[in-house]
C-alpha cells in the first residue's frame, strides 16, 4: 500500500514537471521566433532599398546605434552579420568572447539551405540560437541577424514551483495515513497468521503433518481451512506416489534400455543377412569371416555391457574414457549399414580425428544418427557423412535427403521421450545428445535450405599430454 502511494506520487511529479518543462520550452521557442521576426521587421526597414553589395558601406555610427536601441527595447543580444559570416554589429558588451567573430560556415550552410531563411540552433545547455536572414524590398538577403537566447536568463514561472509544494504536502499526508494503517494493519495480520505460518514452515512431503485448529471464522480462518485440505490432499498424493513409485521407475527403465538393446540388433541382422549372400552367390573366405566376426564380437560386447549396467538400476554404461580413433568408429558404423540397395553413404571428406572418449558410447551415438537417416530417406536415398578439424574443435557433419523434420517440431528431438514415429520410444536423440555433452561437445540441427536433415556434431581436440 505504501509502495503503491510512493510509485503513484512519484509518476504523479514526474510526469508534471516533464509537462511543465515542455510547455516552458514551447513557450521560449514562440518567444524567440516573435523576438526575431520584431528584429527582422525593424532592421529590413533600414536595409530596404538597399543592395546586398551596399551593406557593408552602409553599417554606421546611426544603424550600429539603431540595432543597439533595438536590443535594448527588446532586451535581446544581437549579432549582425553580412552574407559572408563576418561581424558587422555585436550588442554585447565590450570584453564579450564574440567581439569580431566570425559566423560558423556549417550554420551559414544551414541557413542558406532553410526554406524559410530562418535557422533555430538548439544546444545542450538550454540555450536557444536564432538566425535569419534581413532581406531588402527585392528579397534579396541583406544580412544574417543572430539573437542568442538563454531561458535560465529569464524569469521562471512559479506554477511549477506551487504546483510542487502543493504535491509534496498532499504526498506527506497519504504517506503518513498509509504507514498508519499499514501498520495496524500489519499488527492484526501477522499476530493472527504466526501460529499458520510455524506450522507451514514445518511441512515436510514424507512426515506426517499437523492440522491447524482455528475456531474464527474469519480470513484467518479461511487460510486455516484451506491449508487442512492441502494436508488432507498431500497425505493422499503421498500413498499413491508411493505406490506408483517403484512401478513407474521400472517401466521407464524398460523403456530406456530396450531401446538401447535395439540399436546393436538391426546392423547385426544386416550383417548376417549379408555374409549368407556372399556365401551363397561366390562362397566366403578367411577375410570375410573375420569382419563379420569382429563387427558381431563389437556389438554382443555393447549388448553385454547394456545388460550389466541393467542389473544397476538401468543406469547407462559408466564411460572408459581413453583415445581412439572417431574415424575408425564411423567407418565400422557405415559398413553395417551400407548394404541397403538403392541407399549411398558416402564419407569421401572423412578425416583423421582421434577423440579422448568412450568407444562403445560413440559408437552407440553413430548407430543412432545413421538409423534414423536410413528410415528418413526414400529408395534413392543419400547420406553423407564429413569432418573437419580446427583450431578449437573436431566438427562431424551428417547429413540426408530424407523427409527432413519439420520446423514446428526442431525445438524437442532432443527432449526425451519425443517422437514422430509410431513405434519409436523418443529416447534416440535424448541419449545421443547426453553421450555428445558428455564428451564435452555439442550435437546441433542445422537449418538447410533443400530438403533433408543435418546434424552437427563438435568434440574438443585432444591435447598432447606434453602440453600439460
Amino acid at each position: 500500500m505504501i509502495a503503491m502511494v510512493i510509485v503513484s506520487l512519484v509518476a504523479i511529479g514526474i510526469t508534471t514537471v516533464y509537462f511543465f518543462k515542455l510547455q516552458n520550452d514551447k513557450y521560449h521557442f514562440k518567444r524567440i521566433q516573435r523576438k526575431q521576426k520584431t528584429v527582422n521587421l525593424s532592421l529590413e526597414y533600414f536595409l530596404n532599398d538597399l543592395s546586398p553589395d551596399e551593406v557593408d558601406d552602409f553599417v554606421s555610427r546611426d544603424f550600429d546605434l539603431k540595432v543597439h536601441e533595438i536590443a535594448k527595447v527588446n532586451s535581446l543580444i544581437i549579432h549582425v552579420f553580412n552574407t559572408k559570416g563576418e561581424e558587422l554589429i555585436n550588442t554585447e558588451p565590450r570584453d564579450s568572447i564574440f567581439k569580431n567573430s566570425r559566423l560558423n560556415p556549417f550554420l551559414l550552410y544551414k541557413l542558406e539551405s532553410a526554406e524559410d531563411g530562418k535557422y533555430v540552433e538548439k544546444k545542450e545547455n538550454g540555450s536557444i540560437n536564432s538566425y535569419s536572414f534581413a532581406k531588402n524590398k527585392k528579397g534579396e538577403n541583406m544580412v544574417v541577424i543572430n539573437i542568442p537566447y538563454n531561458p535560465l536568463n529569464f524569469t521562471a514561472k512559479t506554477e511549477v514551483n506551487l504546483f510542487l509544494e502543493r504535491l509534496i504536502e498532499v504526498f506527506l499526508v497519504l504517506f503518513t495515513g498509509a504507514l498508519l494503517i499499514a501498520y495496524l494493519l500489519t499488527r492484526y495480520i501477522t499476530k493472527s497468521i504466526e501460529e499458520v505460518r510455524k506450522k507451514i514452515e514445518v511441512v515436510e512431503i514424507n512426515e506426517t503433518n499437523e492440522k491447524l485448529i482455528w475456531e474464527k471464522q474469519d480470513e484467518i480462518g479461511v487460510l486455516v481451512n484451506a491449508y487442512n485440505k492441502m494436508i488432507d490432499k498431500l497425505e493422499i498424493s503421498k500413498k499413491k506416489l508411493a505406490q506408483n513409485e517403484r512401478q513407474t521407475a521400472w517401466r521407464e527403465m524398460a523403456k530406456q534400455i530396450a531401446h538401447e538393446i535395439k540399436n546393436p540388433l538391426t546392423p547385426m541382422k544386416l550383417s548376417v543377412q549379408h555374409l549368407r549372400r556372399v556365401v551363397s552367390l561366390k562362397g566366403t573366405d578367411e577375410k570375410h569371416l573375420k569382419q563379420f566376426e569382429d563387427k558381431m564380437i563389437g556389438q554382443i560386447e555393447l549388448l553385454t555391457e547394456i545388460a550389466d549396467e541393467f542389473s544397476n538400476f538401468a543406469e547407462l554404461p559408466k564411460a572408459k574414457m581413453k583415445s581412439i580413433d572417431l574415424s575408425a568408429i564411423i567407418r565400422n558404423t557405415i559398413s553395417l549399414y551400407n548394404h541397403h540397395k538403392n541407399i549411398r553413404i558416402a564419407y569421401d571428406k572423412l578425416n583423421d580425428i582421434v577423440v579422448f572418449g568412450d568407444e562403445n558410447q560413440l559408437t552407440r551415438v553413430f548407430n543412432n544418427l545413421l538409423k534414423n537417416s536410413i528410415q528418413a530417406v526414400d529408395s534413392n536415398g543419400e547420406i553423407s557423412i564429413s569432418t573437419e578439424i580446427n583450431s578449437i574443435q573436431n566438427v562431424i557433419l551428417i547429413e540426408d535427403n530424407g523427409v527432413g523434420i519439420p520446423a514446428e517440431i526442431e525445438d524437442k528431438i532432443f527432449e526425451p521421450k519425443f517422437t514422430t514415429k509410431s513405434s519409436g520410444k523418443g529416447l534416440g536423440l535424448p541419449i545421443v545428445a547426453q553421450i555428445i555433452r558428455s564428451h564435452g561437445g555439442e550435437i546441433s540441427l542445422m537449418k538447410k535450405n533443400k530438403k533433408g536433415t543435418c546434424f552437427r556434431i563438435t568434440l574438443p581436440i585432444l591435447k598432447d599430454e606434453s602440453e600439460n
